[in-house]
Order: C-alpha cells, then sequence, then structure tokens
C-alpha cells in the first residue's frame, strides 16, 4: 500500500530534514503514516523557519504564516493551499490546531540571541515545542486525554535529549542554550527530567507517537555519567535500529 499523493511531499520533506522520524513513521502501520507524516512534515516548516534567514523580521513572518494557516484550521476556514498545510488541515481538530499554534509561538525563541529567563522558561519551551508536537500525535492516533501528562513527560525528555545534542550548533550561532551549563548544572536537569518521566498507558495504535523518545532516557543516564559529552558534541543519535525494532516487535517504548 502506498501513501496518497497529497501525503507524499510531506513523507519526502521528513525523510530529508527528519530522518529519525522519518524511521518511527515507517516503523508505523499506514493508518499512522498518514496521520504522522503531515503533523511532521509541518514541525520541520516551523522548526527551521526561524534559521533559514538572518533577518529577525522575515523569520517573524515566517513563523506568523503558520500561525495564521492554524488559525485558519482552528476556525474551520478553507486552508491556504500548501504541500503540507493541505493534509494536515484534515489532520487537526480546531484544538490541536491552537495547541500546535502554542508550539509555533515558542519557536521566537530561536530567532534572537537572548537566554532562556531560567530554567522553567527552558523546560516551558521544551513543553511548547516537543510536547505539543508529541501529544498532539498522540491524539490524533487515538489517545485517552487522561495520559496527556505522561505523554508530555515522555516528549520533555526526548526534546531535552535533542536539546542537549544541539548545544555546539546553538552556541556556535552565539546562542546560550543553558541557563546553567556547568557540569553540575547539566547533570541536574539531566537527572530531573528523567525523573520526571512517567510511562504512558496508551493503546497499540498511539505508541508510534512516542517513538522519537526511544533511547531518550538512556541518553540522558549518559549525560549525568559525563555531562562534558554535551559541549563536546559526542551524543550518539538515541533512536538506533535495534531500539526502534524492539519497540516495535515487543510493544514496550524503549526509553
Amino acid at each position: 500500500m502506498t501513501l496518497p499523493d497529497a501525503v507524499v511531499p510531506c513523507a519526502q520533506l521528513v525523510d530529508k530534514g527528519d530522518p529519525d522520524r522519518f524511521r518511527t513513521v515507517m516503523a508505523a502501520p499506514m493508518s499512522a503514516r498518514l496521520r504522522l507524516f503531515p503533523l511532521y512534515a509541518f514541525n520541520i516548516e516551523v522548526a527551521r523557519a526561524p534559521w533559514v534567514t538572518q533577518e529577525a523580521m522575515i523569520a517573524e513572518m515566517r513563523l506568523q504564516w503558520w500561525r495564521d494557516a492554524l488559525e485558519e484550521v482552528a476556525d474551520g476556514r478553507s486552508v491556504r493551499k500548501h504541500e503540507v498545510t493541505t493534509p494536515l488541515a484534515g489532520v487537526l481538530s480546531p484544538a490541536m490546531a491552537r495547541c500546535l499554534d502554542e508550539a509555533v509561538a515558542a519557536r521566537r525563541w530561536d530567532i534572537y540571541k537572548d537566554p532562556f529567563e531560567d530554567e522553567a522558561h527552558l523546560l516551558g519551551y521544551l513543553n511548547q515545542t516537543s510536547g505539543h508536537l508529541m501529544w498532539t500525535a498522540a491524539q490524533v492516533l487515538g489517545a485517552p486525554q487522561g495520559q496527556e501528562a505522561a505523554v508530555r513527560s515522555v516528549a520533555v525528555a526526548g526534546g531535552l535529549a535533542s536539546f542537549l545534542r544541539a548545544v555546539p550548533q546553538l552556541e556556535a550561532s552565539k546562542r546560550i542554550p543553558l541557563v546553567d551549563g556547568t557540569h553540575d548544572g547539566i547533570i541536574d536537569l539531566a537527572r530531573r527530567v528523567k525523573d520526571a518521566v512517567v510511562r504512558p498507558s496508551l493503546p497499540a495504535s498511539a505508541k508510534p507517537a512516542l517513538w522519537p523518545a526511544i533511547g531518550a532516557v538512556r541518553l540522558l543516564n549518559d549525560v549525568t555519567r559525563d555531562p562534558g559529552s554535551v559541549a563536546d558534541g559526542r551524543l550518539a543519535p538515541p533512536v538506533t535500529p535495534w531500539r526502534l525494532g524492539l519497540s516495535v516487535l515487543s510493544g514496550r517504548v524503549v526509553l
């Protein structure tokens, strides 16, 4: 069974821009791929918007374009034609569109070089970006409402794992990614986020939404043992083929 023509550009975008997530989607049933590819393609477009230009106003305009598109979905209006917005509109409910609007707004931090105000600001950013994305993915795959907090705890761990891997690039771009970049500060952050993870109780249909966080807890454990690996860029991608395969075959997400 092949993807519908409308979803193929989204799949191609995810394959090129986020190969880890692409592998997790391809390991999922076709019914899940139809919903996840537009959602993850949207995430790529939004995440890269602040980085494709040095002009803050242009970056702001790019993010606003996506916020306007989500407002159209939320209001039940015709959605502007685009290879991502068209299939995305068929996936999202109005509430999901409003949730993702907050994720787009959070990406404004990526435009500028101001540090996070404090750790709560950093964790809020991870929740609004990774958390909103994963919870929306879980919802479109049938997750029950009562599992939102648990799903978000997994998402924040996965988001932090990705964020820590990106620290060298962020610092090279003159950003200040960490509130406390000392070894003790990094250890404390990684430990508290991993200790806060609660495994969600999801139906099998919704578990692929968690797969992008595969290996996140293990990576955060590694960081607590070797915090210097963050600045040195020695953190390996956590979503390895065998962890993904084990998660698929066992039905238990290998965090």
